[in-house]
């Protein structure tokens, strides 16, 4: 027996309960005489449901506003002119979202003045550290001092020479 022979002899008795179902509602039809009233058979109780489903689209639909018909479509040929606009046309004024404002090029915005920058020239015995506190009131500042001068610094920032020019963060 393989793996998965349970499957298969649960799938075969499975079958043949269907089948012997099966054969019972159409002995049990045909013993019977054909009624209006399908409730008793087996499958009246699917054709309830299936009235009631019915009867209750039928009852939304006689509910809902009815839907206007649409119009046929008429030949390019048959239809007539559109008729001039009535009146003087208006002029639309732009609006800065309308596309006429977007095509009309803007006026030149003035640059703002440069600002000066200060620049700091390194004397013997000073650190990034001791320059950020003196000069920008905050020894922990060293970080962003070494950042706008790492050109002039170099790769270490413990390492600067007398004579460098450093610029100090605003």
């Amino acid at each position: 027996m393989g793996i998965f022979d349970f499957l298969k002899s649960d799938k075969k008795k499975a079958h043949d309960a269907a089948e012997t179902a099966k054969e019972q509602v159409e002995q049990q039809a045909a013993a019977k005489p054909a009624t209006p009233d399908a409730r008793n058979d087996l499958g009246g109780k699917y054709t309830d449901a299936a009235a009631a489903t019915k009867a209750a689209a039928d009852r939304m639909a006689a509910a809902a506003p009815p839907k206007p018909a649409p119009a046929p479509p008429r030949p390019a040929a048959a239809m007539p002119p559109k008729p001039p606009a009535p009146g003087p046309v208006a002029h639309h004024t732009p609006t800065p979202a309308s596309a006429a404002h977007k095509a009309v090029p803007s006026a030149p915005m003035p640059k703002p003045a440069p600002v000066a920058k200060r620049m700091y020239t390194v004397k013997s015995g000073d650190s990034l550290s001791a320059i950020a506190r003196r000069e920008l009131g905050n020894e922990a500042r060293w970080r962003e001092l070494y950042a706008m001068n790492r050109g002039v610094v170099g790769s270490n920032p413990d390492l600067i020479h007398p004579g460098m020019v450093l610029t100090l963060p605003n």
